[in-house]
């Protein structure tokens, strides 16, 4: 096998990987959540936990689609307008993945970081 055809079954199967993990993310999130309902779980806790485990199954997969994405674009074909759509790509993604953990967590991430470092009490 060439290489660079190499290279696009990596990238093929990252991506593959990501939305495996997405979707099976979902799944498990899903099931669990039935779980937490059938053990009369209140409602609102139930649905925080689903919320949690589906935006961080969703950032693991970005993840991948983001590596897939970066090994096809910039190790197969380097031109500079399939590194500019790489770069949108990256940019869309990273903003979707910031979003989402600020979903999550309620707070900006580098907000934990440095309560962290500090070691304040009051976190």
């Amino acid at each position: 096998m060439e290489t660079q055809g190499f290279i696009t079954v990596i990238g093929q199967i990252i991506d593959l990987a990501g939305v495996a993990v997405i979707a099976v993310g979902a799944l498990i999130g899903v099931v669990r959540f039935a779980g937490d309902l059938g053990r009369q779980d209140r409602m609102i806790d139930a649905y925080g936990r689903l919320r949690t485990f589906l935006g961080r199954s969703l950032l693991l997969g970005l993840e991948f689609l983001v590596a897939g994405d970066i090994i096809r674009t910039v190790a197969i074909e380097p031109t500079f307008d399939s590194v500019i759509v790489l770069a949108i790509i990256v940019l869309v993604r990273t903003v979707l993945s910031l979003s989402i953990d600020v979903e999550i967590d309620g707070r900006w991430p580098w907000q934990a970081a440095g309560r962290e470092g500090r070691g304040d009490p009051a976190t």
